[in-house]
């Protein structure tokens, strides 16, 4: 899906994509009506072969494919060809769903154009493209503010999220640490559950981490080229530049906080399991602390010899019994008073 916008007034205004796909030499004086404004923004949504070729020609440079945008190294995902800026970082879709996962999105800037290629749908695009085309709710003049709007809004997601994790390991650690089923096998079997959770919250703060990391290397890489070559970024873009790196870092720092206390959660948890299940095995073998006693005396009166002198007493079956019962009260008693119990 190829879409396409331009800037009219203080909004954004969608465009026919196929019709307004034009070099990005257009010139910033055509702003006076919609069909005259230059693009500042093609968003390629799962593009098909036709309308990739399209751009492609159109703005003279190679868009990237999706093996290419998952490429791990650095130069693969941040650089400068065919006289605009490649970069390429890891979104989150699907965030308030089961199964978030994490896909690539490219920024390409050239001239005073933004081109996005992507493949899944954050609702961080549609969210940002209703405030985008609010009249004065965003400043979209040129397709780095465009692009810089966007990853404001990716994290204004993960923030959200970030809170809603971190209230989610509140309560496993309130289930953990104050758990309110007395019986040992509905709490171990409670522990397990969240142990599952546990996991589940770990994979997520990863792609937390993982996503803010990559927008934390794409500022400081269009900083950098913004240092370096002969143009002079506006005061706008360098104070959203510092906002990003602030907010992405002080995520970050959260993010590491919630990934260290899952951590301890998990050491907390299996802690918890295997004392419950050393609590179960200290209670069979003092059972058979307990009952080896009267076992060897049942045997002992139980063997069939004429010569045994309790056999023939009249007293002499309560006298077993009394023994018994003697030596399986004593070692619960000395237990007792040990500690053990």
């Amino acid at each position: 899906m190829l879409n396409a916008y331009a800037f009219q007034g203080a909004q954004l205004v969608r465009r026919d994509a196929l019709a307004a796909v034009a070099p990005v030499s257009a010139t910033a004086a055509d702003t006076d009506t919609v069909a005259t404004s230059p693009l500042v923004w093609i968003d390629l949504y799962n593009g098909s072969k036709d309308e990739n070729q399209l751009v492609e020609k159109q703005l003279g440079l190679t868009l990237p494919t999706m093996a290419e945008m998952e490429e791990i190294e650095i130069s693969s995902r941040l650089y400068s060809e065919d006289g605009a800026e490649f970069l390429t970082i890891i979104a989150l879709s699907a965030l308030e769903g089961d199964e978030p996962r994490k896909t690539p999105i490219t920024f390409i800037i050239k001239g005073q154009t933004l081109i996005t290629v992507r493949h899944d749908e954050p609702r961080s695009f549609p969210a940002f493209v209703a405030r985008a085309q609010r009249p004065n709710a965003i400043s979209c003049r040129t397709g780095e503010l465009v692009m810089l709007g966007l990853i404001e809004t990716l994290i204004d997601r993960i923030a959200d999220s970030l809170e809603r994790t971190g209230d989610v390991v509140d309560r496993m650690s309130n289930e953990v640490f104050r758990p309110t089923d007395t019986k040992v096998s509905k709490k171990t079997r409670n522990l397990q559950t969240v142990i599952e959770r546990i996991g589940k919250q770990g994979d997520l703060l990863t792609m937390f981490r993982e996503s803010l990391v990559s927008m934390s290397r794409l500022t400081s890489y269009h900083t950098a080229i913004d240092e370096v070559s002969s143009r002079t970024a506006a005061k706008e873009v360098r104070t959203r530049l510092k906002i990003i790196q602030r907010d992405v870092a002080s995520l970050s720092d959260h993010a590491a906080f919630l990934s260290s206390k899952i951590n301890f959660l998990l050491d907390a948890t299996l802690g918890l399991i295997n004392l419950e299940q050393n609590q179960i095995i200290k209670i069979f073998s003092v059972a058979a602390v307990v009952f080896l006693p009267p076992t060897l005396v049942a045997s002992i009166y139980g063997m069939n010899f004429d010569l045994i002198p309790e056999l023939h007493l009249p007293f002499g079956y309560p006298l077993a019994l009394m023994l018994m019962v003697i030596s399986a009260v004593l070692p619960y008693l000395f237990f007792k008073r040990r500690g053990w119990l």
